[in-house]
């Protein structure tokens, strides 16, 4: 069977750390499936090192197709321009400072292969701290569409990081859209919404770097109401049911405004990841 051509879509700005843009983007054209293109959105103005890490990779890799921005707009705008911007249907996501462990598009794209009918498939991610071998949890998520699509009734099904879509179908539910730390959830009840079918892979395929204070970002009250809109979003569109939506409520309000930031982390680390 013929291979499926794919791209890439990154997204860099100026505070990101050229070091591990390079890590990330060396993990890419080293997969044992190589992406037909790169897709990197600089959102605004970028430090010359950056640039340079950027241009440097180019000369190695002429399929990456750097699009530098003016005006630095946000995470959801940059992933809209890279997804109008691919040149193929099916889209994987890649984070500026992630490691895509080497099978990654290799074993995703075979379930494309084998199931057309799929929209998106994920996988599972482990996170570190300061270097690569120092794991400090993982997230695993349910597999299956059905499980996938109840599992997302109170939180994220799929790992953002890790996701291969095709981008039909992400443009028939109106593609990426700024929304304050929920791009990828409100780009998830959408599809749920459209009929998109959902896939999780059990293998990990992207080692997630995990800054010491990424739980403690997760609280405060604009987080919480960024939250608590997403989730009426999701119960006026009919994705949740009014009990979902007070519980949601209730939990959310709990967890990211109430709590202080040592129980909030100790509840992510020891509940919500796996060691």
């Amino acid at each position: 069977m013929d291979k499926l051509k794919f791209s890439v879509a990154m997204s860099v700005y100026k505070n990101d750390n050229p070091e591990y843009v390079q890590t990330a983007l060396d993990s890419i054209i080293k997969q044992t499936c190589v992406p037909d293109e790169i897709v990197l959105v600089a959102d605004g103005p970028i430090p010359d090192a950056l640039r340079e890490v950027i241009e440097h990779t180019r000369k190695r890799f002429p399929q990456l197709r750097p699009l530098y921005q003016e005006k630095n707009a946000g995470l959801g705008e940059a992933l809209r321009i890279a997804v109008e911007n691919a040149r193929y249907d099916y889209i994987a996501r890649m984070d500026s400072d992630d490691i895509s462990l080497p099978e990654r598009f290799e074993k995703q794209m075979k379930c494309f292969r084998e199931d057309p009918s799929l929209s998106i498939v994920g996988g599972m991610i482990t996170e570190f701290v300061d270097t690569p071998d120092n794991i400090t949890g993982r997230r695993l998520l349910p597999l299956t569409d059905a499980k996938i699509k109840k599992f997302m009734r109170s939180r994220c099904g799929v790992n953002h990081v890790t996701v291969i879509f095709k981008k039909s179908e992400l443009l028939r539910v109106g593609n990426y859209q700024p929304f304050y730390h929920q791009e990828d959830y409100y780009l998830w009840a959408r599809m749920i919404k459209g009929g998109c079918v959902f896939r999780n892979i059990p293998d990990v395929v992207v080692n997630v770097r995990a800054g010491r204070d990424q739980y403690a970002r997760r609280g405060g009250i604009k987080y919480m109401k960024s939250q608590i809109k997403m989730f009426h979003f999701m119960y006026k569109e009919g994705v949740i049911t009014l009990p979902r939506l007070l519980y949601n409520y209730a939990v959310r309000s709990a967890v990211q405004f109430l709590m202080p930031n040592v129980l909030r982390t100790w509840i992510y680390q020891h509940f919500l990841r796996k060691k």
